[in-house]
């Protein structure tokens, strides 16, 4: 069963105005993964679809013709995903992607079928998927973390030391506009993307993973001088306009999956932010 939720484009000049609960309902998902469904986010922020695919007794299927217009799902977009759940695969088109916990796939456009499988029911595979419009079709990849060599970022006296995995990126694959990654925080390390930066050419959402159900996650967001915050659980995503900061702090050390589309796909292509700056 497929689920999917539309959030719209908000100006920056609107989001100053917002409740704490108008914040979260339009920046917010707080349910990605539940066994036996298909989880979707529609954010006309670039037109990217996320979500969660959680297969459990029953392979999974991505249905949304009527949806997004077209005969099926990846007709005009390409798509990544990243399993952070049990061990299962993917099926693309009859050929079988085997993936355990925290490998990667680049699927590209033109795939007609994609199925969703798990392994064990009981520990099923949790799919995080980032899907964005796509004007041709590149080959399909897998992405074994393993086989990763991360990007090692700052440290311990700033509690912000993390890997960086790039998983859809011009150093690993290419696509047309989706960039994708994973960043984990080192065991004493609460902070992410700080000192922050926009991205003024390209949207991101951000997932949060690996936390213990009392880790809290404060999420950072609006433009430099105009900051709000979002307080996520585990397993909970937001969503930054190109206009917005996008950086976290947390009660504990976490993992967390980045996504961008946009004008281009060059991962350096950022306007960075001074600390005296923010607001």
């Amino acid at each position: 069963m497929t689920e999917l939720a539309t959030r719209y484009a908000i100006h920056p000049e609107d989001m100053k105005k917002y409740t704490t609960d108008e914040l979260r309902n339009h920046f917010l998902v707080e349910t990605i993964f539940e066994p036996g469904y298909v989880h979707l986010t529609y954010t006309h922020n670039d037109r990217m679809i996320f979500g969660g695919v959680t297969p459990a007794q029953n392979e999974l299927t991505i249905t949304l013709n009527k949806e997004l217009g077209v005969e099926y799902f990846l007709e005009r977009r390409e798509l990544g995903i990243i399993n952070i759940g049990g061990d299962g695969s993917v099926i693309l088109d009859g050929e079988v992607y085997d993936m355990q916990k925290r490998d990667g796939l680049y699927v590209g456009k033109g795939t007609k079928e994609v199925i969703f499988r798990s392994e064990n029911p009981e520990n099923p595979a949790k799919f995080y998927i980032n899907s964005t419009p796509a004007h041709h079709k590149y080959p399909t990849v897998k992405i074994d973390i393993n086989k990763i060599e991360p990007l090692q970022a700052g440290e311990p006296g700033t509690l912000n030391e993390r890997r960086i995995y790039q998983y859809v990126h011009p150093n690993v694959c290419e696509s047309c506009q989706l960039q994708m990654g994973l960043t984990m925080l080192s065991p004493g390390s609460v902070w992410n993307t700080m000192p922050c930066h926009t991205h003024e050419r390209r949207m991101e959402v951000y997932l949060y993973f690996d936390m213990e159900p009392e880790t809290r996650v404060f999420h950072f967001m609006g433009q430099p001088a105009e900051t709000r915050h979002l307080v996520m659980s585990n397993e909970q995503a937001a969503i930054s306009p190109s206009w917005s900061i996008h950086t976290g702090t947390a009660t504990n050390n976490y993992t967390f999956i980045w996504g961008m589309c946009g004008e281009n796909i060059t991962y350096t292509d950022m306007d960075h932010v001074k600390m005296e700056d923010l607001r």
